[in-house]
């Protein structure tokens, strides 16, 4: 009954420190993030709305690249806690056996383990593409604020705006608008010959969904290289058909994990249409060998940080035997993610990616059992 009081401790101090570390990074990082993100209201002129959705639907993918570290950390601030209290010789003094809290440690590292491969194989996938369905299904809804006084926009795909001024009252002085994909055909006759377009006019203004233009020219170049000219007094433009330069295709790590295992091995499910090209299949491997191997590696870095318990405090340089521990620990997180880039390449590499965690963590699982067993008892 102790025994599990004492357990419960530690595992309650390790996880308050794991879930503080892991929000201050996720909150940090989201931050950074979503001002990259404010070019979808500044250039593509999406709603705040849209902004807010689409930057929150990103936090779990965020937090996910996050929980290996923060496990590491939190694991070697909650030891030296312990040890700098001096709970852990209470410990060994009242009898309880070292080898029962390294698996108490590497409990919690499944436990971590688990929630990764959750987060990684089904949520995350499942929350970037809805994030990106998003972007797909809303029309960019804030244009005047896309078009701003004497400053190129070329947010909207093959058209680019240049006006010189905006006066107080929001009228658009000085107009210049390149079409390269024909999207202003409709304004002439020869709609299928129409390959270029450009429109000047001295004024306009928006007007739902609409840009009126006053006192321009039109200058059409159809493929057999002739330029037409159309002078007018007003003419209406329509914005409603325009599309974002905003990458609206969904993404090889928005797909879901069962989708890129049916493409890796080449099963005939019915699932979404996807092209199984040797390129994307290639990429699929190493999004699945992230998704479902980088995990593993958690327990390993449990075990390796367990090597903390057999040194006593009383020993020499014990601090710089710490640091090392760490250094070498996050030392694997870094080669696990070097190793990663080397999965797509053959299917050996991908094996070995996943062979090594299980195989390192049960060699040194082995050697801090032996060390533990060949300790000193302290009494």
């Amino acid at each position: 009954m102790l025994k599990n009081k004492i357990y419960k401790y530690f595992f309650n101090e390790i996880l308050k420190n794991f879930i503080t570390i892991l929000l201050t990074f996720t909150a940090i990082a989201w931050v950074v993030r979503a001002v990259n993100f404010l070019d979808l209201m500044v250039v593509d002129g999406y709603a705040v709305t849209t902004y807010f959705k689409y930057t929150l639907l990103n936090i779990t993918t965020i937090m996910s690249r996050f929980v290996p570290l923060t496990f590491l950390i939190s694991l070697t601030i909650s030891i030296a806690k312990f040890e700098r209290q001096q709970e852990f010789l209470i410990l060994w003094t009242a009898g309880l056996a070292k080898i029962n809290l390294v698996n108490l440690f590497l409990m919690i590292s499944f436990f971590i383990t688990i929630l990764q491969l959750i987060l990684s194989l089904i949520i995350n996938p499942l929350l970037l593409n809805k994030s990106r369905s998003i972007l797909s299904n809303t029309d960019p809804l804030e244009i005047n604020a896309v078009l701003k006084s004497n400053d190129f926009s070329d947010a909207f795909e093959g058209m680019t705006f240049y006006i010189q001024k905006k006066s107080i009252n929001n009228e658009l002085i000085n107009i210049f608008i390149k079409d390269s994909s024909g999207n202003l055909n409709t304004l002439v006759n020869n709609n299928k010959e129409n390959q270029n377009s450009t429109i000047i006019a001295k004024k306009g203004f928006l007007n739902d969904g609409k840009i009126i233009l006053f006192n321009g020219m039109i200058q059409t170049l159809n493929e057999k290289k002739e330029i037409n000219n159309i002078q007018f007094e007003k003419t209406e433009l329509s914005l409603n058909n325009l599309s974002t330069r905003t990458i609206k295709q969904v993404k090889i790590q928005e797909t879901s994990s069962l989708v890129l295992i049916a493409c890796i091995f080449n099963l005939n499910i019915n699932l979404k249409l996807i092209n199984c090209s040797k390129h994307f299949t290639s990429e699929a491997v190493q999004v699945i060998s992230r998704r479902l191997g980088a995990p593993l590696y958690i327990p390993l870095i449990s075990i390796l940080t367990s090597f903390l318990l057999i040194y006593k405090k009383e020993k020499n340089f014990s601090f710089l035997k710490k640091y090392f521990l760490f250094i070498l620990s996050f030392s694997t997180l870094i080669i696990s993610e070097i190793l990663l880039k080397f999965t797509s390449l053959s299917f050996l590499a991908t094996i070995m990616y996943f062979v090594i965690p299980v195989t390192m963590g049960l060699l040194f699982y082995i050697l801090l059992f032996n060390s533990i067993r060949k300790e000193k008892v302290i009494k």
